[in-house]
């Protein structure tokens, strides 16, 4: 029996998808494949069987492999359901910010991987219209990594901290230059690793400018209302109740920091308050989705935090027989 009874939920992020993700979860559950189905209605495609069959180059399209990542976490979702417990907050990184959305009730799945979808082609379109770049940082202090950026930007060139994913993890965005100047800054401050990313664009940064103003547009029309349970914004760390707050900071995410780091402890701060309202024995985060890669960022960031991740048919099978 698990003895956790309030849930933080944690949605991932462009980066995870792969060829045959959430293939074993439709074979296996109804509402997964349920789920999935609404998702290829809403969008007019398979997206399904692009995630099931590939090909992979078509599939890590942005404007594929976000509504992809989010499709296969509301899958997880949509099979979980009570067993997760009672949820007190939820937490998603960057385009994983929509799934929160949708599991605090706050917006529906379709509606949210029309929305991913268009933001994945805003977003290459502006990085076609003007290209950037981006590279992680390993093994040095975020404080370090902002100087190191502020010292490698021009007048027309920007470097900027992007993911602020752990204390010593930090992914820098911008004009491919000024990203280059920045990560050589960074190995001169004791860095351990600068890694360039393969993407389209400059993500979360300044270049993503005209990507936000229209992305504003879609999100004004989409059917939000309040959620039933805060869900954390990237942009400024902080819980979100409220619709019309959810639609501006989920815009403005486009051009600012994602402050992991920060939504990682104030999560944490959310589900010691949830713990006074009922009767349970603690808390637990539960990453749904695919891959691992947000409880390991928790564990860097919050000591002895509770963490699970869900996103295989055995992983989900495993839970609800102990749940």
């Amino acid at each position: 029996m698990v003895a956790a009874t309030h849930t933080i939920w944690l949605c991932p992020g462009q980066g995870a998808q792969k060829v045959g993700m959430a293939k074993d979860l439709a074979a296996r559950f109804p509402a997964a494949r349920d789920a999935l189905g609404a998702i290829d209605e809403a969008l007019g495609i398979s997206l399904s069987r692009l995630m099931f069959e590939g090909p992979e180059d078509e599939l890590t399209a942005t404007h594929n492999a976000q509504p992809a990542i989010l499709a296969h976490t509301l899958a997880v979702f949509a099979v979980l359901g009570a067993a997760a417990g009672r949820a007190v907050a939820a937490a998603g990184h960057s385009l994983g910010e929509y799934s929160a959305y949708v599991t605090a009730g706050a917006l529906p799945a379709p509606a949210a991987a029309a929305l991913v979808r268009r933001r994945g082609e805003l977003m290459h379109q502006a990085g076609a219209a003007r290209p950037g770049t981006m590279a992680a940082v390993l093994g040095l202090a975020t404080a370090e990594v902002e100087a190191a950026c502020r010292e490698a930007s021009t007048g027309d060139a920007v470097a900027v901290p992007a993911n602020l994913n752990a204390p010593d993890q930090t992914v820098i965005s911008g004009d491919p230059d000024a990203v280059t100047r920045a990560g050589d800054a960074c190995k001169r401050r004791g860095a351990k690793r600068v890694i360039p990313l393969k993407v389209s664009g400059a993500f979360h940064s300044s270049l993503m400018a005209p990507a936000a103003n229209q992305l504003r547009v879609a999100l004004e029309h989409a059917p939000f209302r309040d959620p039933a349970f805060p869900v954390v914004a990237n942009a400024t760390a902080e819980p979100v109740r409220e619709a019309a707050r959810a639609r501006r900071l989920l815009a403005d995410q486009l051009t600012a920091p994602v402050r992991w780091v920060d939504c990682m402890r104030r999560a944490a701060e959310l589900a010691v308050e949830g713990e006074g309202e009922g009767e349970g024995e603690g808390s637990r985060f539960i990453e749904i989705g695919p891959g691992n890669v947000l409880a390991g960022l928790l564990r860097r960031s919050v000591t002895g935090a509770s963490v699970t991740s869900l996103g295989t048919a055995d992983e989900v099978t495993r839970f609800l027989e102990a749940a």
